[in-house]
């Protein structure tokens, strides 16, 4: 049986040799978690401790002005205050969300690039801000 540049032979269950398409997730898999390291990088592989990927991920450029804005929806009705437009490396973003948090005296996380800081905290995080030097706007109503 002739196998094409895009197939490799495999011994199947029953014995024969069967064709899997090389690339494919039949035999891409490789580990996702393990006990020793946690949770493993899928490009790299190696554990998240260790990951290179995140390190070499570009950050984003944006206009330089953060914008503050307060958020309900899509969770349950609560409050979020959220701040977008912060062209940092993940680690600088965790730094400034715990200033923030401990300024407004509150929860919060950073996600996909933005902070939030559950409650209306959006005055206190203007003045904050424009304390630490940033140029600062207050988006939506």
């Amino acid at each position: 049986m002739p196998i094409s540049r895009h197939a490799k032979a495999v011994q199947g269950r029953s014995g024969q040799m069967d064709r899997v398409k090389i690339g494919t997730a039949s035999n891409k898999g490789g580990l996702v978690y393990s006990t020793e390291s946690g949770n493993m990088c899928p490009v790299c592989r190696r554990s998240m401790a260790q990951c290179t990927c995140r390190a070499q991920s570009p950050v984003e450029t944006t206009d330089g002005v953060l914008r503050v804005s307060r958020e309900t929806g899509g969770r349950g009705g609560k409050t979020v205050t959220v701040i977008k437009g912060l062209a940092m490396d993940e680690a600088a973003l965790i730094k400034l969300a715990a200033q923030l948090k401990s300024s407004c005296g509150t929860g919060g996380t950073v996600k996909n690039g933005t902070i939030e800081l559950q409650g209306d905290h959006c005055n206190a995080v203007l003045v904050t801000l424009k304390k630490y030097g940033w140029v600062v706007k207050r988006a939506g109503s």
